[in-house]
């Protein structure tokens, strides 16, 4: 059983860590690292991955995972009662507001046009939308947030078993690790850009667990 207090310090920590790391990224010092990773990843994986991967990135986006988390918190609030869990949104809505800040203040462009990989089987409006800067990933942050929201759901859970904690942990563990691999193959962010939405949304989650 997790300590909330304990949730709480790492949270805060990792958020001391992503506003380092970005500072770090806005002074250039990534500028190889993701051009190499994003060229050793389109050239391992198949082709094959470009539409899967693009589906990814339409249940990675703000409508989706803003509906996934609502769903899941008043789920909660209704077999625990704990009706301030629903609060938790607010911490989901201002993790946009430090992602928009740092796509307007951290100069980071993203990967040039020719690496795009993205296919468009939704004709959603905000593929279209090119942003000067692409740091940090929302969609890493989106996913790390809502993933450990449910991890630390299910941990908190005494009707599940440990076999199926792990279990629901390795499927996470997968969702995640699909997009945020997806994001770099397509050529949608750099390697940075999803390290750092990675710990914005992690950091958040971890703090908003006091609400749970």
């Amino acid at each position: 059983m997790w300590k909330k207090k304990n949730l709480f310090l790492a949270g805060s920590l990792l958020f001391i860590i992503f506003v380092f790391f970005s500072y770090l990224v806005h002074k250039n010092l990534f500028t190889q690292f993701d051009f190499n990773s994003t060229v050793h990843l389109q050239d391992d994986i198949s082709r094959h991955f470009d539409l899967p991967f693009s589906w990814l990135s339409i249940i990675g986006n703000v409508e989706v995972m803003s509906v996934v988390l609502g769903l899941i918190l008043i789920i909660y609030w209704l077999f625990n009662k704990r009706i301030k869990a629903l609060l938790i949104f607010l911490f989901f809505a201002g993790m946009h507001l430090l992602e928009l800040f740092g796509k307007t203040f951290v100069h980071h462009p993203p990967p040039p046009h020719f690496m795009l990989r993205t296919q468009y089987p939704v004709n959603f409006p905000q593929f279209y939308v090119s942003t000067q800067n692409s740091y940090p990933s929302g969609h890493a942050a989106r996913a790390l947030f809502v993933t450990v929201i449910l991890a630390l759901i299910v941990g908190k859970n005494k009707k599940l078993n440990r076999q199926m904690k792990w279990l629901a942990y390795g499927c996470l563990m997968i969702y995640d690790g699909f997009l945020l691999i997806s994001r770099v193959y397509l050529g949608e962010h750099w390697s940075s850009d999803v390290i750092g939405g990675s710990m914005l949304g992690a950091s958040f989650a971890l703090v908003s667990a006091i609400l749970l």
